[in-house]
């Protein structure tokens, strides 16, 4: 208990000396929500990867790997394959454009292409955003809440309130910067941390091969590729499902807005690289955890327990302090971006953009900075009711945001007919697809297809489709 909180406490240090750094920087609009685009790769490159995997890869892709085996690979393959397509055909286009046409969200990148005098596109994308992002939110502040409350011992509700407080208050101090500088922080400590668990754990079983010989002996499927849930149609779909994970990185904003936040074109070239290698060493070192775990704790009632229950039995506490620590920083990771994504979508979308408002820089940063408390003062408080929907909401939002913007960022720039009528049905009709299939009877019906591919699929036919009927309201494209 000591060595965590006296951990916890250096990184509490690290965290408010980057976002006091940063303060200075915050008085625009383009230094609050984008750093002023002046960040170098290898923070771009981390602090993408920190916002796309953070908890869900230490807590949710670690406990696959307990419950599937080598078959949670082919989710490592799916994001691998999905940052490199975004790294290679989207990025360094998404930076250009963004810079040309000043923008500082997706909704301005999307709407610098098109005549839209009624800001339909601006619209859709708010709510969207805000929908989306408001549950995402309120569930990683539970999952702040509960890794607290079963680390410290503190009560849930203080522990809730203790750690949306640290986020919201360095997210409001030091914006995009800070938020991008304390990803590259989290992000090497998780990088660490999932070198280092899965190497003692492998270790302590006497190498790779007894670890294959134990799961074998658990249950052989656990080492079939080819053969989940014992194979036939369903496992196919399953693999499918697996490889989808990638898809939402083509679009979701929160992440977009960091290839916007380079320094240079060139600049975008070397983050990538780092980017790819690092979610390769992320996946592997996640799912390798969760099978050494398999074998060495078994019939563990919660899989998605396993790397803390890890770092627990295999480390001294001081080293098991940093670990618990890498799991709090992943899941704090991924909601200071979150509060900043639906902050811009009020400040730079609603009320400059489609408000008008005229209200200097300065005012309008000042506005964001205002609006970040309050959504995570929002979020704090649906987080203190702990409702199971909140939970149930969150397993959409990333392919729900993915399935939203992907098509359509995908349209703008390789499909020359797109038009402005085609981009806001991409937009919604991707949206509301994702929506329907994990709300209707669809999911079950199909085995389980992962909602991303019927609202990416969709999302596409519709931006080409309502683009071939409209083609008298197409502008000029990048």
């Amino acid at each position: 208990m000591v060595a965590i909180s006296l951990v916890f406490f250096c990184y509490l240090i690290v965290l408010f000396s980057v976002a006091f750094w940063t303060r200075y920087e915050t008085r625009s609009l383009s230094g609050y929500f984008l750093a002023d685009k002046k960040l170098p790769p290898w923070v771009v490159a981390f602090s993408t990867n920190a916002t796309g995997e953070s908890g869900w890869l230490l807590l949710g892709l670690t406990g696959m790997g307990y419950s599937a085996g080598v078959q949670a690979f082919w989710v490592v393959a799916g994001e691998v394959v999905g940052i490199s397509l975004v790294w290679v055909f989207l990025a360094r286009r998404v930076k250009r454009l963004g810079d040309e046409s000043g923008s500082i969200t997706v909704p301005d990148l999307l709407s610098a292409t098109f005549t839209d005098p009624h800001n339909l596109i601006r619209k859709i994308s708010v709510v969207i955003i805000l929908a989306m992002v408001g549950a995402y939110v309120s569930a990683q502040m539970v999952a702040t809440g509960k890794a607290f409350s079963t680390f410290t011992g503190m009560n849930y509700s203080l522990a809730v309130v203790f750690g949306a407080t640290i986020i919201i208050a360095y997210t409001f101090i030091g914006g995009f910067k800070a938020v991008a500088y304390t990803d590259l922080v989290q992000g090497v400590l998780m990088l660490c941390g999932l070198i280092l668990v899965p190497s003692v754990a492998i270790s302590s079983l006497g190498g790779l091969q007894e670890m294959i010989v134990g799961l074998h002996n658990i249950d052989e499927h656990l080492l079939n590729l080819w053969r989940p849930q014992g194979g036939g149609q369903g496992g196919w779909i399953l693999i499918l499902s697996f490889l989808a994970v990638g898809l939402p990185f083509l679009g979701v904003p929160q992440l977009t807005v960091r290839f916007m936040s380079a320094s240079s074109e060139s600049s975008i070239r070397i983050a990538g690289t780092i980017s790819i290698v690092v979610t390769f060493l992320f996946g592997t070192g996640a799912v390798l955890t969760g099978i050494a775990g398999r074998v060495l704790v078994p019939g563990l009632e919660d899989a998605e327990t396993i790397f803390p229950v890890l770092a627990s039995e295999l480390f001294p506490d001081v080293i098991t302090g940093l670990l618990m620590v890498v799991v709090l920083a992943a899941i704090m990771s991924t909601v200071d971006s979150l509060l900043l994504l639906a902050s811009s979508a009020v400040v730079r979308d609603f009320l400059q953009k489609i408000r008008g408002s005229a209200r200097s820089d300065t005012e309008l940063a000042r506005y964001g900075k205002i609006t970040t408390l309050i959504i995570g003062v929002l979020g704090l408080s649906f987080a203190l009711v702990e409702s199971p929907l909140i939970f149930w909401f969150v397993l959409f939002a990333w392919s729900g945001l993915g399935a939203a913007f992907g098509p359509v960022l995908v349209c703008l720039f390789y499909y020359r007919g797109l038009t402005l009528h085609g981009a806001v049905a991409s937009i919604s009709g991707g949206f509301l697809t994702s929506v329907i299939w994990v709300a209707s009877p669809l999911k079950s019906a199909s085995g389980d297809l992962y909602e991303i591919i019927p609202g990416f699929v969709v999302g596409l036919i519709l931006a080409v489709v309502v683009s071939r009927f409209t083609q008298t309201t197409n502008t000029l494209h990048p």
